[in-house]
């Protein structure tokens, strides 16, 4: 799922080919799921002809500042969205489609905007949004900031990060996994999965370890590295080519094939990640908040009296200490629709609605 960084990059493209720039014709495709709480003809009528005046975003939401009346696009990608210009690949997260392909109009494309200078004749830009498994989507609201999905997000570590007192407070009144509790949106906006891991690695901090159980040491680095990697990763435009080599990212996703073999979950595994001492690390992938996640065995521990009362937890305290959230911005809703899919299998074909393009 395309994080913090990624939604910063995306925001970035936009600004950089639609800034100031007028939005002369929008094609869209019905999609009752993806489009919110609007259409895709509201969508395309509400939006043509006005003029781009900013980009913002929030978490793992952007949005466009249009010129004159009507609402404002509000835009999430979900697990698989996506933006692509036309006549280049789509600006993929860490490693592009196994089909990418520059053909127009792309493949899963909800809409596509026609960019251009207001007032004069010249091509124009093409953009489309893109969404695969239809888990992002598309609003349209009066005061982006001020409404849902954003306005029930707590802190963005780049935007509005707390100070220490005001985050060790919302951590240390909490008793579930501190990885759970990095990915609850309401908590940290826009951090995900891979940002959570190198985050609790980058602070040596297990991802089980129980939010009140931590220390005065632990709390600092957390709130250090909680700012720190989403910067670094936003100052690289999210180009993982770019992170440093000691991130657990560059490392965290060839689960197993050091040894030739695909590694269970539990299993542990040596990778080329080495330890302060120059050895080599132990990464270790194990289920918390309904995610798998990656750590180093010698870096990251539980200490024993924590461990033996982690073992009396279930599974249904540790969700019910989580705040309830909306739709895709949530990492327990995508959790969740795994297990409907996996429970009720249907023809994908059977499901999807009947695209119309406008």
């Amino acid at each position: 799922m395309p994080e913090l960084p990624e939604v910063e990059r995306a925001a970035a493209l936009l600004r950089s080919i639609g800034l100031n720039k007028q939005i002369r014709q929008v094609e869209t495709l019905e999609d009752k799921i993806v489009y919110a709480e609007t259409t895709h003809d509201e969508f395309a009528k509400e939006i043509t002809g006005r003029t781009i005046k900013g980009v913002g975003r929030y978490g793992k939401v952007f949005y466009l500042e249009l010129d004159g009346e009507g609402r404002h696009p509000v835009l999430h990608f979900g697990m698989t969205g996506m933006l692509q210009i036309r006549g280049k690949l789509p600006v993929h997260y860490r490693e592009a489609p196994r089909k990418a392909s520059t053909d127009w109009p792309p493949r899963f494309m909800k809409f596509i905007l026609h960019i251009g200078s207001p007032g004069e004749d010249e091509e124009t830009t093409e953009v489309a949004f893109l969404d695969a498994r239809r888990l992002g989507r598309i609003r349209l609201c009066q005061t982006p900031l001020a409404e849902p999905p954003i306005s029930n997000m707590g802190f963005d570590p780049i935007l509005s990060m707390p100070d220490l007192a005001d985050f060790n407070k919302g951590v240390l009144k909490r008793s579930c996994p501190i990885k759970a509790l990095l990915l609850d949106q309401s908590f940290s906006a826009g951090v995900g999965n891979w940002v959570a891991d190198e985050v609790l690695y980058h602070a040596r901090v297990h991802p089980e370890q129980r939010c009140n159980s931590l220390s005065e040491d632990q709390l600092k680095a957390l709130y250090q590295q909680v700012r720190g990697v989403c910067a670094l990763a936003v100052k690289v435009n999210a180009d993982d080519s770019k992170f440093p080599e000691n991130w657990l990212f560059k490392h965290r996703w060839g689960k197993g094939k050091g040894k030739g073999k695909k590694a269970k979950k539990g299993e542990q595994d040596v990778h080329s990640l080495k330890l302060p001492d120059g050895g080599p690390a132990t990464i270790k992938w194990i289920t918390v908040g309904g995610r798998t996640s990656a750590y180093v065995v010698e870096l990251q521990r539980l200490s024993k009296s924590f461990a033996a009362k982690a073992t009396e937890a279930t599974e249904e305290k540790i969700e019910s200490e989580l705040s309830s959230l909306t739709e895709s911005e949530t990492e327990v809703v995508v959790q969740t629709t795994r297990k409907r899919a996996n429970k009720a299998p249907k023809d994908p074909e059977s499901s999807r609605p009947r695209k119309k393009r406008r």
